[in-house]
């Protein structure tokens, strides 16, 4: 079983970038099979379960309220609405339900129904993860005590191109929340989002954060970015569909035993750059014509390509030691 690192050093982290392309898949797909069955990839559903309205300024974010994106606000919703489109889930083969609210922090009662939901989804027989901003301490145990089994809460980017993208909360209160998520011993999603004018040496210092934490988050979202009208980050140039598939593989590489997800942007791949993704370690994907509020490719077609690849669902979310 692969050892696990966590003081990369930014060198060592541009090298493998610059490994010929070859190569590099060789070496994520050699990591790949030692801790995961090559072949599988987990299945995950993402709802929004309170929708826009956010005073954060996320540049890429059409749930701003500081943008005028066409968004419809939403309230929270009512629990046995979300309970139901869990259940929708489940039966198009997702494991894990994933609920998010465009919070910046929730208030204590919300947590409250966020936990009620939680709870019903579990009933199900599935894992839960919600993603609702920042967190306080009291917050987090309350979620823990709820039964909660993943919190996400991306990077985004690097730190130094962090505040290119957002002013609104700095990098170490991202930091601070995945700190208190895991001392309160709740699993970690966490990942962050290419493609949004970053530089080469901010995709792997992004990389290096993430597997320099004092543990690997047990799932990693790479997103490419979805460029919405009427957000700051509209009209950005278009990120190198290998660069993409570099930056799975070098997660893959970094964080051997962790879920890397293909999360965001998958509506704008061809079958044959999620083909790659997938050989360069990507084994978990969002499943579901919706991610928040952005396209995602229909489950029938995820179905068929998963088929045409020979891959199948299921499967644990972290490779345990």
């Amino acid at each position: 079983m692969s050892v696990l690192r966590h003081d990369w050093q930014l060198p060592e982290v541009q090298a493998l970038f610059e490994l010929p392309f070859n190569d590099l898949m060789f070496t994520a797909q050699t990591l790949h099979r030692e801790n995961f069955d090559p072949n599988e990839v987990q299945i995950s559903s993402l709802l929004s379960i309170k929708t826009g309205s956010c005073s954060e300024d996320c540049g890429y974010c059409p749930q701003s309220a500081r943008y005028d994106s066409g968004l419809t606000p939403e309230a929270l919703m009512p629990i046995e609405q979300v309970i139901a489109a869990a259940k929708q889930a489940k039966d198009q083969g997702a494991s894990r339900f994933c609920m998010g609210a465009a919070w910046r922090q929730p208030k204590d009662r919300d947590i409250d129904r966020v936990v009620a939901m939680v709870q019903g989804v579990k009933a199900l027989g599935m894992e839960t993860c919600v993603t609702l901003g920042m967190l306080t301490e009291t917050q987090t145990q309350r979620l823990k005590e709820g039964g909660l089994d993943y919190y996400n809460h991306n990077l985004d980017t690097s730190e130094d191109y962090y505040s290119e993208v957002i002013t609104t909360r700095t990098y170490q209160d991202r930091l601070d929340t995945l700190a208190r998520v895991r001392d309160a011993g709740i699993n970690v999603c966490c990942g962050g989002i290419v493609g949004m004018g970053e530089s080469a040496v901010d995709r792997a210092n992004l990389l290096l954060q993430l597997a320099n934490l004092p543990q690997h988050p047990e799932s990693v979202p790479i997103n490419m970015l979805v460029q919405v009208e009427g957000t700051p980050l509209m009209g950005t140039e278009p990120l190198d569909p290998l660069v993409f598939i570099r930056t799975i593989a070098v997660a893959r590489i970094m964080m051997p035993r962790s879920r890397v997800r293909l999360s965001a942007g998958r509506n704008e791949m061809s079958d044959e750059m999620q083909a790659l993704c997938f050989l360069a370690g990507a084994n978990s994907i969002f499943y579901g014509d919706k991610l928040l509020t952005t396209d995602n490719p229909m489950t029938h077609h995820d179905l068929t390509l998963f088929a045409r690849l020979g891959l199948h669902s299921g499967g644990s979310s972290y490779a345990q030691a």
